[in-house]
């Protein structure tokens, strides 16, 4: 039987996350598994009426017994139409990257109505895959009884580039441009230190947030670093291995991490971090190969930031530790085949 898998908008969208729906829809048809991808139209995570109803027709169009992935971002649309007694006829299970009521920046009626939804629907599934024992923890404490931890994979680079050792340093962030990333946060620590010889490449949507772009424009015009940041927009994942290679040091003082895929692909290009303990970050990170402060501590992600900028020797350590976590993460094909050993384990056990 045919697997539906079901995602909020394009599954082209350039996130973590929709890479990470890409890979696992990609390996299920090379494991030979029939797969029927579902693009729901309409405005997530606070669904319309038109994702709403393209939510319901997704329900509708499944035969009784078949199983459906539903990925989280997507998961508030069927707060209407995905009853328990529409549960007990098929097998559905959730992909939660992490819980969408802790996304920074949302109107407190908006966090609430997605808490909501979320605790309504969750344990109305079969089970739930997620790449961080962080998000399953989350998870648990919806009441969800089937969780299982599947992380995603690193595209690993075939040579790793020798740190840079003089000369000003290339720091580099892969995120969109969203209040939960802490580009706002970066900036204005990276301020403090404009005596340093320093630059900054911000790669990620320009679009998606544009409450967000706007007010990170506006602290690069203030501090007057628009000649040391660049923002450089989406890039396509085959050329995110060229960024990673010519960077120095990667930094992403984000909020909330529900695993950190950016900061995996940094560790695997042997890259020293600085970044927040927040969420599954450290679970993803190392301490040895990282620099991790509290979130939203300004002050501490500036002494993080100097203290890496200024230590060569520290840098080099840090970038020893980080190559030395990365070669241990999975690839893309380990990473895939363990996300299908797993919800081949919840639709079993349902």
């Amino acid at each position: 039987m045919t697997l539906a898998f079901i995602v909020a908008g394009g599954l082209d969208q350039l996130t973590g996350g929709y890479l990470f729906d890409r890979h696992v829809v990609d390996g299920l048809g090379a494991l030979g598994r029939s797969v029927r991808v579902l693009e729901l139209p309409g405005r997530f995570p606070a669904p319309d009426a038109v994702a709403r109803e393209a939510a319901a027709a997704a329900l509708a169009g499944l035969e009784d017994g078949a199983a459906a992935v539903i990925d989280g971002l997507a998961l508030p649309a069927f707060e209407g139409c995905l009853t328990a007694e529409v549960a007990r006829r098929h097998r559905f299970v959730g992909f939660i990257h992490h819980p969408l009521a802790l996304e920074t920046g949302l109107p407190l009626a908006m966090r609430e109505a997605l808490a909501l939804a979320e605790a309504r629907l969750l344990p109305r599934l079969s089970g739930v895959l997620c790449p961080s024992r962080t998000t399953a923890w989350h998870m648990a404490e919806y009441g969800v009884a089937r969780i299982l931890v599947t992380p995603p994979g690193t595209a690993k680079p075939a040579v790793r580039p020798e740190p840079r050792r003089n000369g000003p340093l290339h720091l580099l962030s892969v995120a969109t441009i969203s209040a939960r990333k802490g580009h706002l946060l970066l900036i204005d620590a990276l301020a403090e230190l404009s005596d340093r010889q320093w630059w900054l490449t911000c790669i990620g949507s320009l679009t998606r947030d544009r409450e967000a772009v706007l007010a990170l424009e506006k602290a690069i015009a203030r501090h007057e670093l628009g000649e040391r940041v660049l923002l450089a927009g989406e890039w396509p994942p085959e050329r995110l291995g060229a960024a990673y290679a010519e960077a120095d040091v990667f930094a992403l003082p984000s909020y909330h991490e529900g695993y950190g895929m950016a900061l995996a692909e940094a560790l695997a290009h042997g890259l020293p971090i600085v970044a927040t303990t927040a969420g599954a970050i450290p679970e993803t990170v190392p301490a040895d190969a990282a620099m991790l402060v509290p979130p939203g501590d300004r002050e501490a992600l500036a002494r993080a930031l100097a203290m890496v900028l200024d230590h060569t020797p520290l840098r080099l350590t840090l970038a020893a530790a980080a190559a030395k976590a990365g070669a241990a993460l999975p690839d893309w094909p380990q990473a895939v085949r363990g996300w299908v050993d797993a919800l081949n384990r919840l639709i079993a056990a349902d």
